[in-house]
């Protein structure tokens, strides 16, 4: 089973996201859907029943309160070599750390973890220079939300892109 442990986007905070993605040109590639936004704190893999088993144990001893995140700019990894366009969550560094710390010895510890939201998977850019001239221009307010809980969640991978389904749910104090 192919998981990973994510932090939902609140739906009013989607729609923001989905205006930002309608003002991206000169790419292409694919815009993740509205259903499928959401802040990949650590991603697991494949795993079997008894690794699934002790990784929801351990979850449910993570101990974070809730807590204040916020969407504040958009970027890329690399304006060398563009693939993924994403918004900047800050705030989630410490729940990823102990989500971390709580799974150690079952995953390797995330080495350069970047709180981030791909929003767009990019196959090809004609121009670099103007592409990135016009993301540098992108104006993004700042979104903030609630986060008062986590998720552990499968990725089935089917024709139409990826489905995401909780296996389970962990609330924040």
């Amino acid at each position: 089973m192919r998981t990973f442990i994510s932090i939902d986007i609140p739906e009013k905070i989607k729609k923001e996201i989905i205006k930002i993605q309608n003002q991206l040109s000169n790419f292409k590639g694919k815009l993740i859907e509205f259903k499928n936004l959401h802040l990949t704190l650590k991603f697991l893999g494949e795993i079997d029943e008894k690794k699934l088993s002790e990784t929801k144990k351990r979850l449910k001893n993570v101990s974070s309160n809730k807590f204040e995140a916020e969407i504040d700019s958009i970027g890329v990894f690399s304006e060398d070599f563009i693939k993924i366009i994403w918004l900047r969550i800050r705030n989630c560094d410490e729940l990823q750390k102990q989500i971390d710390e709580k799974l150690r010895g079952i995953f390797k510890k995330e080495d350069r973890f970047m709180s981030h939201l791909t929003i767009a998977r990019v196959k090809n850019v004609k121009d670099k220079k103007k592409f990135l001239s016009e993301l540098n221009k992108m104006k993004i307010l700042p979104m903030k939300f609630t986060v008062n809980d986590f998720n552990l969640k499968k990725s089935t991978l089917a024709e139409q892109g990826p489905v995401y389904d909780i296996i389970e749910n962990y609330r924040l104090n």
